[in-house]
């Protein structure tokens, strides 16, 4: 079998080890060959290719990115875009293709399949908003860098008597301010499931302040207590 792969979206932590876990076992185990879309569904729309070998992959496991690059093109959104795409993995001799990426990524991937194209589909977001799975990979990199990112506003903070605000991604979800925010020792964290309260987030500041802070965050300081939590 002849396999297409790509990359889409937002770069993460884990996607080279995703890209060499499925060639080398493609090529071990089943004699697969691979054909890497550079720049994700603009790289497939475009026919801009790499070889995908057990030789281009060796020692990208611990490098970031990812060695096909990425981009946010959506053939979906353009006239012609899905057709060009089925076409060139067709021009290629693929079998079948696996989509690395997040919602937009692999809405374009559901519409492919539901024309007939053999898609494998890998979400990827260090956001960790998905079903089914404890995390996401890329959501422990991501916590690591946020926490050490507020292990080093501490003292900062402490020195210049201010408050000092961290802003990490997740978007719609508020797994890595809640992973990252307890275990840096945050005062508040504030995450877009529960509705802010300004006037309850100052009065918790006010309260670490007079005790010191550097009290670190409690569930009460996560969630907030009454309408409209912090």
């Amino acid at each position: 079998m002849r396999v297409g792969i790509l990359t889409g979206g937002g770069d993460c932590p884990g996607l080279n080890a995703v890209i060499r876990a499925v060639v080398r076992k493609g090529s071990f185990h089943y004699d697969d060959q691979f054909v890497g879309f550079l720049e994700g569904w603009r790289g497939l729309m475009e026919d801009n290719t790499m070889p995908l070998d057990l030789e281009s992959v060796g020692g990208i496991l611990p490098r970031g990115g990812t060695i096909l690059r990425t981009s946010r093109t959506n053939p979906a959104k353009k006239p012609d875009g899905l057709e060009r795409c089925a076409a060139n993995l067709k021009k290629n001799g693929c079998d079948a293709l696996i989509a690395i990426g997040g919602d937009d990524t692999l809405s374009v991937a559901k519409k492919l399949f539901d024309n007939g194209v053999k898609v494998v589909g890998v979400p990827k977001t260090i956001d960790n908003d998905l079903t089914g799975t404890d995390f996401t990979f890329g959501f422990d990199t991501a916590v690591n860098v946020a926490t050490e990112a507020i292990d080093r506003v501490h003292t900062t903070a402490e020195a210049h008597n201010r408050v000092i605000v961290v802003e990490v991604m997740g978007r719609d979800s508020g797994w890595i301010a809640v992973y990252s925010g307890i275990a840096g020792g945050a005062d508040v964290i504030l995450i877009p499931e529960i509705p802010i309260d300004v006037d309850q987030v100052a009065e918790l500041i006010r309260q670490r302040h007079g005790r010191g802070g550097g009290g670190g965050a409690s569930w009460d300081s996560v969630c907030g207590s009454g309408p409209g939590g912090a």
